[in-house]
């Protein structure tokens, strides 16, 4: 089904991409693009409780007028999907659960933008009542494609195009892809400010040694061999690391001869992190989709993942994949031949090529 010709006039608009956070990021130049379209509308967001920070500042309430806190939307409605899963017999999460549902369905969308193509998403986008819900017609999961009213056919190969295709959809008309538009929240930038001026650090290069899956890991020492060589550049290093991560950054740490510091940070912080960082060094993950959407220059480490899909978005780059590398999804645990056989000297070699080209 194609997109109406005419742009219609909604009041009441909900985007569901409920998680992870390199795709919820890959999702906020679209949300942007509907509040160009519909600047007077209110526009919600249903997400998973963990990566709300990437729409609204802790210190902020999830609701009312925006403000650089909470930037693009009016409405945050949290889900705990996981969480509740585990806790499916309790009376509390029941509550709960009933409560959240509840207050989605009495908001009385129009339409629902659904951007995440799960069976899960797209339940949700019906239940919320919206008459016209928009989702891909081969959505990640095909029978999604079941509760959609509009069924948008996409012809681009990278995620945030294909989401843009489906707010255009929506829009009725075309519109370019704007910037991501992330909140500033100034208690995070002063924890973040604080901490790295007690290391003596400015203008930071963030190593991100984790991925959301074994395939997708370069060897953490390695990532310390190229810390180290940073560090005699004259450059800061840090090694970012985040939730069960804590045993890849130490190796990574110990590697890299006292030279980077291994450290934790909110995603509120971690916002404000990349708002610093000089250069990123990483694989396929959420932190790289960060600091693309903030214009970090990146050194793109990948392996099973396709780079034309899901690779740095508008940012200088300098992407890294050796040809036996080959595109899977499976999350297979066990490292890629491919992305192992990239060296630190390549790596390396990206970087300083990466920095003399942004000028930085």
């Amino acid at each position: 089904m194609t997109a109406p010709s005419s742009t219609p006039e909604f009041e009441r608009i909900l985007i569901v991409r409920l998680s992870s956070m390199g795709d919820v990021i890959h999702a906020l130049p679209s949300a942007a693009m509907l509040r160009e379209a519909f600047p007077h509308a209110t526009i919600a967001w249903l997400i998973e409780d963990r990566w709300a920070e990437l729409l609204c500042a802790l210190s902020t309430p999830r609701a009312g007028a925006r403000s650089r806190q909470r930037p693009l939307v009016n409405l945050i409605h949290a889900v705990s999907l996981k969480s509740w899963r585990h806790s499916i017999f309790c009376n509390h999460t029941w509550e709960r659960i009933a409560a959240g549902l509840s207050d989605l369905r009495a908001r009385h969308y129009q339409v629902a933008v659904d951007l995440q193509g799960a069976v899960r998403s797209a339940i949700l986008a019906r239940w919320s009542g919206a008459p016209t819900i928009y989702g891909a017609v081969q959505p990640r999961e095909n029978i999604a494609s079941m509760w959609y009213s509009r069924r948008v056919i996409s012809e681009h190969l990278h995620v945030v195009e294909q989401y843009a295709d489906l707010a255009r959809a929506a829009i009725g008309r075309s519109l370019p892809i704007p910037e991501a538009i992330l909140p500033c929240d100034p208690i995070a930038e002063e924890t973040v400010e604080k901490r790295l001026s007690a290391l003596g650090i400015r203008e930071p290069v963030i190593l991100n040694p984790g991925a959301g899956w074994g395939a997708k890991q370069w060897p953490a020492e390695r990532y310390g061999e190229v810390a180290q060589a940073l560090a005699g550049q004259g450059l800061h290093p840090i090694i970012n690391f985040g939730p069960r991560e804590e045993a890849l950054a130490k190796e990574a740490e110990t590697a890299s001869a006292g030279t980077a510091h291994a450290l934790s940070f909110s995603v509120g912080e971690l916002i404000a992190l990349m708002r610093r960082a000089r250069l990123f060094i990483g694989g396929d993950t959420g932190p790289m989709h960060l600091a693309a959407a903030l214009r970090v220059p990146i050194v793109a480490l990948f392996g099973p993942t396709d780079p034309a899909r899901n690779g740095p978005y508008r940012t200088p780059s300098i992407v890294l994949r050796h040809p036996m590398s080959t595109t899977s999804l499976s999350h297979r645990m066990e490292p890629d031949r491919g992305l192992l056989a990239i060296t630190t000297g390549e790596v390396i070699a990206a970087a300083t090529r990466l920095l003399e080209r942004s000028g930085v």
